[in-house]
C-alpha cells in the first residue's frame, strides 16, 4: 500500500490519478444495481409476483424495504471505515454486492418456486441495500480526503458522474436486452443478462480497487500522537457533531428525492403514466443521462468557484419551480416533450447531486467523518430515495393526480431551503481537510 508524501505546503498528499479515476469509477457499480432494479420494475414484477393488479407494487415495496438496509450498512462500514480505514470498507463493500448481484441473476421465478421467489429477491436485495450503505459513504470520504483543497468539489463531483454510467448502463442494456431478446422469452430467462453484467462489472471493480492506496488524510489521523484510544466514531459523532449531522439530512433528502423521482422512477412513470412502452421509457431515460453525465462536474467545478451554498441555493430553487411542469410534459404523449421533461429533471437531480458529495463530506472532521455520512446521508437516502417511487406510484394509484411526483420534489425542496440559506460555507477558500478539524464554520469570502 502507498503511504502519502508531504506536499510542498505541508499537507497531506493527494491520492495518485489512478485511485481517484478507480474510486470515482467504482461507484458505476452501485448506482447500476439500484437502478437496473428500478427501470426494470415492471418486468420483476411479472417475474417475480405474477400477472396481478398489485405485481408492480410489490416490486416497488421490496425497493423501498431493501433501502432500509443502507442506513444499517452505512453504520457497520462507517464504524470500521472510522476505526480501521476506507479502504477496507471498499473491498468490502464491493465483494458483497459482487455476491449479491450474481445470486440475483440465478434466483428462481415465481412461475418455478411461487410466492419463495418474491422471498428470495427480497433477501437478496437487503444484502444489496447493507452493502450499498457503505460504498457510499467510503468513495466519497475517499474522494473528498484525497484531493486538493481548491478541486474538492469537482473531485468529488466526479463519482457522481461516473455513477450517471452506471445508470447509462441501467438503462442501456435492458433496453437493449428488451429490443433483442422476444418478448415470450423476457420473463424466462431474458431479465437475467442485466444483472449478469452488473455481476461482472462488480467484479471487476473489485480487482481494480485492490490496488488502492489508503486515503492519504485517514493515514495521517492514524498515525497522529492525538488519536484517542478506543475511539468510538458513531458516540462521538452525536455528541459533537449532531447539528453536522441535521445538515447533512437535510441537503442529501433534497438529493435523494430530486434524483429517485426525478431519474430512476421516470421509466415506470412514463410506461404507467405517460403511455410509453417500455423500450421506449427506458430509451429517453438513457438519452438523459447522458445530460446527467455533462452536467454533473460542471456542477462540481461551480461550487469550487462560487461555493457549495450558493450553488445549493440554485438547484434547490430549481427543484421548486420545474418538477411539476417537466411532469407535466411527460404525461402528454409526445415523445419530444417526455424527453424535454426528463432531461431537464435530470439535469437539477444532476446538479444536486454532484454539489452534495463534497458538501457533506466537508461537515464532518476526518476521525468521524463516515459515521457521520451514515447518520445523515443514509438515513435520508432511506427515507426519501428508496420510499419515494413507491409512494409516488401509491398517490397516483390512489388520486388519479399524474403530477404528484413533481409536488412530491417541490415539497422536499421548500422544507430543505432554511436549512440551505444557513449552511456555512466550506468550500474552496476554505482550509484543508485536516484530521483534527472540528465542525465546519462559516468562512469569509
Amino acid at each position: 500500500m502507498q503511504s502519502p508524501t508531504p506536499t510542498s505546503t505541508g499537507t497531506t498528499a493527494v491520492l495518485p490519478r489512478s485511485s481517484i479515476v478507480v474510486a470515482a469509477l467504482s461507484t458505476v457499480v452501485e448506482w447500476y444495481d439500484f437502478t437496473l432494479y428500478l427501470y426494470m420494475a415492471t418486468v420483476l414484477s411479472r417475474v417475480f409476483f405474477g400477472p396481478g393488479a398489485s405485481s408492480l407494487l410489490e416490486t416497488l415495496a421490496v425497493f423501498a424495504i431493501a433501502y432500509l438496509m443502507r442506513p444499517i450498512g452505512a453504520m457497520v462500514f462507517g464504524h470500521i471505515g472510522d476505526r480501521i480505514g476506507r479502504r477496507t470498507v471498499m473491498l468490502g463493500s464491493m465483494g458483497v454486492m459482487t455476491a449479491a448481484m450474481l445470486a440475483t441473476a440465478l434466483l428462481p421465478t415465481a412461475a418455478q418456486t411461487g410466492s419463495a421467489a418474491g422471498a428470495l429477491l427480497l433477501l437478496l436485495r437487503c444484502v444489496m441495500g447493507f452493502a450499498v450503505g457503505g460504498e457510499y459513504t467510503g468513495v466519497t470520504a475517499y474522494l473528498v480526503e484525497g484531493a486538493a483543497p481548491r478541486r474538492r468539489g469537482l473531485i468529488a463531483s466526479l463519482a457522481s458522474a461516473a455513477s450517471q454510467i452506471g445508470t447509462l448502463l441501467a438503462a442501456a442494456v435492458p433496453a437493449l436486452t428488451v429490443t433483442l431478446v422476444p418478448a415470450s422469452a423476457m420473463d424466462t430467462w431474458g431479465w437475467r443478462i442485466p444483472f449478469l453484467f452488473g455481476a461482472l462489472l462488480a467484479g471487476a471493480v473489485l480487482i481494480a480497487r485492490s490496488s488502492m492506496p489508503e486515503s492519504p488524510a485517514f493515514e495521517q489521523y492514524q498515525h497522529s500522537p492525538a488519536r484517542p484510544k478506543g475511539a468510538r466514531p458513531l458516540i462521538a459523532t452525536l455528541g459533537t457533531h449532531r447539528t453536522a449531522v441535521y445538515r447533512t439530512f437535510a441537503i442529501s433528502a433534497l438529493g435523494s428525492v430530486t434524483y429517485y423521482v426525478g431519474i430512476s422512477y421516470v421509466p415506470t412513470y412514463l410506461g404507467s403514466v405517460g403511455g410509453f412502452s417500455e423500450a421506449d421509457a427506458l430509451w429517453l431515460s438513457t438519452i438523459a443521462i447522458v445530460a446527467i453525465i455533462v452536467i454533473t462536474p460542471l456542477a462540481g467545478a461551480l461550487s469550487d468557484r462560487i461555493g457549495r451554498r450558493p450553488a445549493l441555493l440554485l438547484f434547490g430553487a430549481l427543484s421548486v419551480v420545474l418538477p411539476l411542469a417537466m411532469f407535466g410534459l411527460m404525461t402528454q404523449g409526445s415523445f419530444a416533450a417526455a424527453l424535454t421533461g426528463s432531461i431537464v429533471l435530470a439535469c437539477v437531480a444532476g446538479g444536486i447531486s454532484a454539489v452534495t458529495c463534497s458538501a457533506i463530506a466537508e461537515q464532518f472532521p476526518v476521525a468521524q467523518r463516515l459515521s457521520g455520512l451514515a447518520l445523515g446521508a443514509t438515513a435520508a437516502t432511506a427515507i426519501f430515495g428508496g420510499l419515494t417511487p413507491y409512494a409516488a406510484q401509491a398517490l397516483i394509484d390512489s388520486t388519479g393526480w399524474a403530477l404528484v411526483p413533481g409536488a412530491m420534489v417541490a415539497v422536499i425542496a421548500l422544507a430543505v431551503a432554511p436549512v440551505l440559506r444557513s449552511l456555512p460555507e466550506t468550500a474552496p477558500d476554505a482550509r484543508p481537510l485536516r484530521p483534527t478539524d472540528h465542525a465546519p464554520q462559516p468562512q469569509p469570502r
